[in-house]
């Protein structure tokens, strides 16, 4: 069953883990230059770096679908720069995956593959896509919805060992991204983190660097530029977080359920 994924972020890899150790084959898109900050668990990171390697999976950057299809012969996961997911002129797709965490649908119609799953807020299951999974931390978080819609983003980071909005390190100012800590680094409350033309953050809490955007990425004042786990525990930087597991989890239940019901999907 060939599934593409559209996004290349954490969750969206975490994601894609589960489903290639589940014996899924899959293809990744993103945008040229991607935000995700844990970059040390995102196979969009390849964009920048031509591969990437989580968990023992490599992704590799592909240019066009035939690299794409040398990839696959490879055993890796190709990640082409496709925001509009033209891929799917070229390749066949059983299932379509949002997992771009938009929070709202940006060009993803139910009737883009036999099977359309969508990550979050913004998709009505039965309207936009075929199943929707629930991506907000708590009591429903990886439920694959097949009616309705997930709760709407709150704006509210989620909380991790008691903090919220104080794990998130925001840009000072406009301009290219300086990281002054790295990822898997132990700071303290009021050490300066990242600047952005002479603007300096510090961080909030004490706590491990676990996401840090790359060093000369455009930014916005106030865009999320990186964060900070006050558990303390730097293998947390380095491996999938508990919330993507949970989110692939509902994907694979999605794309094995819905195949159940449409044998045109795989």
């Amino acid at each position: 069953m060939l599934v593409l994924i559209k996004g290349a972020g954490d969750l969206a890899t975490g994601t894609a883990i589960r489903l290639y150790r589940a014996g899924f084959t899959l293809v990744m898109t993103d945008i040229e230059k991607p935000t995700a900050v844990r970059r040390t668990v995102a196979f969009c990171q390849c964009i920048y770096d031509g591969a990437a390697t989580v968990e023992g999976i490599t992704a590799r950057r592909a240019a066009d679908a035939g690299d794409a299809r040398r990839i696959l012969d490879r055993g890796e996961i190709p990640v082409l720069v496709d925001p509009a997911a033209e891929i799917r002129g070229e390749m066949k797709f059983d299932a379509v995956v949002d997992a771009i965490l938009a929070k709202k649908n940006i060009g993803t119609a139910i009737d883009d593959a036999p099977i359309v799953l969508a990550l979050g807020p913004g998709f009505t299951a039965g309207v936009d896509c075929h199943g929707v999974v629930e991506t907000m931390r708590g009591h429903d978080l990886g439920r694959l919805l097949t009616e309705g819609s997930a709760i709407p983003n709150t704006g509210v980071p989620g909380d991790i060992g008691g903090f919220s909005r104080e794990r998130i390190i925001r840009a000072g100012a406009d301009g290219p991204f300086e990281p002054v800590a790295e990822i898997g680094q132990t700071v303290r409350k009021g050490d300066v983190v990242a600047r952005v033309n002479g603007v300096e953050t510090a961080a909030q809490l004490d706590g491990v660097v676990r996401g840090m955007l790359p060093a000369g990425l455009e930014v916005f004042q106030g865009m999320k530029s990186g964060d900070i786990d006050p558990r303390c525990e730097v293998r947390h930087c380095f491996t999938i977080s508990d919330k993507a597991r949970a989110i692939g989890g509902g994907v694979l239940e999605g794309l094995l359920y819905f195949r159940k019901r449409n044998p045109a999907a795989g």
